[in-house]
């Protein structure tokens, strides 16, 4: 993998945003991508700060989760991304394991209470009924459980976090890999300022990534045959939409659609496609085109039958 850079003397390093406490699975796609470069991982308490920040400037990069395998679209990203102008410059899939922890006096068998992020609590719903005894509790993030558990000092109280949470909020994991499947993974966009250099990270080689993709924000007419008009450029061109999205427009009752595309805008098609699809649509705009991971492969057996530390 080699050793991470050096930066120049007097530069400062890059600052890449995400949503979340330190510890978050954001910071661990932030590290995991960045992994020969070194960067400054920057948490903002919600989606809408997240995009902001690297909008104005605070932050030169973000990481922001769009899509999980087993939960879905996050929609709330996907409407930050949609109010302002970011780009969206690569995509990063993470594998996603969840471990139960606690202060390190605590024992399984006293737990009572476990926090951590709402979509974190469902994803681990054959523990929870291996588990009766255990309360779980909605918390705002799964890193932010992790140190509220720590900051607590209970021994009745655990938190669903990453594993680099526990290292961090001097925690220690009473069981590994609790999700219900060892499949579940986390798609995230890299998202810069239109404006911006590509930086650290914006382009991955040919050996980790799938193609390219193009993501567009399309508003179309209110009226019979838009979404077909929509989707239909693209099947004539013969290029696949890997995702279709719709999300509330600004005036009521209004949608815009988001479309992912399985090709770069640099393909002849691609540019043929959209320029069709400017003819019918009220507006389009190019959230970004850029290399297409490759789907993490899942680990070995059934994580369901993993615990224990």
């Amino acid at each position: 993998m080699g050793e991470p850079a050096t930066p120049a003397p007097g530069s400062r390093l890059p600052r890449v945003a995400f949503q979340g406490a330190p510890g978050a699975f954001s910071e661990e796609a932030i590290l995991s991508h960045h992994r020969t470069v070194p960067v400054v991982p920057l948490p903002c308490r919600d989606f809408r700060e997240l995009v902001l920040t690297v909008a104005g400037g605070g932050a030169d990069q973000g990481m922001i989760p769009v899509e999980n395998s087993l939960a879905g679209t996050v929609a709330a990203a996907y409407d930050a991304l949609l109010d302002t102008a970011v780009e969206i410059r690569a995509e990063i899939i993470l594998p996603i394991r969840h471990h139960l922890m606690a202060v390190p006096w605590a024992k399984l068998e006293g737990i009572r209470e476990v926090f951590s992020h709402p979509v974190a609590l469902a994803q681990c719903t054959r523990f929870f009924q291996a588990n009766p005894v255990l309360r779980a509790v909605a918390a705002y993030d799964t890193a932010g459980a992790a140190r509220e558990v720590g900051e607590r000092k209970d021994s009745s109280a655990a938190a669903v976090a990453p594993e680099g949470a526990a290292a961090r909020y001097g925690l220690t994991i009473l069981a590994r890999g609790i999700q219900d499947r060892s499949d579940n993974q986390t798609r995230f966009y890299l998202i810069t300022r239109p404006d911006a250099p590509a930086g650290p990270g914006s382009a991955e080689t040919a050996t980790t990534t799938a193609g390219r993709k193009t993501v567009l924000m399309v508003e179309m007419p209110d009226q019979v045959g838009s979404l077909h008009a929509a989707l239909g450029p693209f099947a004539r061109e013969g290029l696949t939409l890997s995702k279709v999205e719709s999300r509330p427009a600004p005036r009521p009752w209004t949608y815009r659609f988001i479309l992912e595309v399985r090709a770069g805008m640099e393909n002849p098609a691609m540019g043929r496609a959209v320029d069709e699809l400017r003819a019918d649509a009220t507006s389009v705009r190019l959230l970004g085109s850029f290399p297409a991971a490759a789907p993490s492969a899942s680990p070995a057996g059934d994580a369901s039958s993993q615990s224990g530390d």
